[in-house]
């Protein structure tokens, strides 16, 4: 598999860009020339190329060879849309790298005295499963799904507030976070893209890079599936972890 968490990681922007356009349109992408993969993209050749090189290729034929290769070992057949994207994040996370940041992230749950999850709309929906989640394995948790929720105490020391935001763009979540963090308590992020502002903000990031689906330019319908696999992961991986 060409793409796994750690190169994706290194992706700014503008290369992610490309990788949601290759993932896409993957069968037409070995047949295209840079020009036309960067036109596709809305990015510029430069950026195809520094995209090309953080995949250890030489240039963009030796990509484009590389890419057709894995898509015949791959022989994939894939009948739904969103299926390709979702395959590809599971063969991305199947490495020691992503272990490690699940360990990571799963020790400051377990070693915390408050657990929340916390989220809006379908992300808010996401944290009270999460809560549940984690409580059913022995780690009591709380959700908040209000951004405007009071945070003027002191009853967050040591404390854990999971994150949960697609864009990581959201005005009132991030005032809500940085409220968490003003008052010690410590952040991990569960975001689409680690270059976002919550993520940049964060003490700890899990980013899962899906591509974004917006209906009407306003409703956000990307796949939450990365997201329950990252909670129950951690959820899962606390049962590893001594927990009071």
């Amino acid at each position: 598999m060409m793409f796994n968490h750690l190169s994706l990681s290194t992706f700014n922007e503008l290369e992610l860009m490309v990788y949601h356009y290759v993932i896409k349109h993957r069968e037409q992408v070995p047949f295209m020339r840079i020009r036309e993969l960067a036109e596709a993209a809305g990015v510029s050749t430069t950026t195809v190329l520094r995209f090309c090189k953080k995949l250890g290729c030489e240039g963009f034929s030796e990509f484009r060879i590389r890419f057709k290769l894995s898509l015949e070992q791959e022989a994939q057949s894939v009948a739904r849309f969103g299926v390709n994207e979702l395959m590809s994040f599971f063969k991305s996370i199947n490495n020691p790298e992503f272990e490690a940041l699940i360990d990571q992230a799963a020790a400051l749950v377990a070693n915390a005295d408050r657990v929340l999850l916390v989220g809006a709309g379908t992300s808010g929906s996401l944290g009270k499963y999460g809560a549940r989640f984690f409580s059913n394995v022995g780690k009591f948790s709380n959700h908040i799904d209000d951004p405007y929720y009071p945070i003027s105490t002191d009853t967050f020391n040591n404390a854990v507030a999971i994150i949960l935001s697609v864009s990581g763009e959201t005005p009132d979540i991030l005032k809500l976070a940085q409220n968490f963090s003003f008052h010690k308590c410590r952040l991990i992020s569960i975001t689409n893209s680690e270059t976002c502002s919550l993520a940049k903000i964060a003490d700890f990031n899990l980013s899962y890079h899906m591509p974004q689906l917006l209906v009407g330019q306003q409703h956000d319908i990307t796949t939450q599936v990365p997201v329950l696999y990252i909670l129950e992961a951690i959820g899962r991986r606390l049962t590893a972890h001594s927990i009071p």
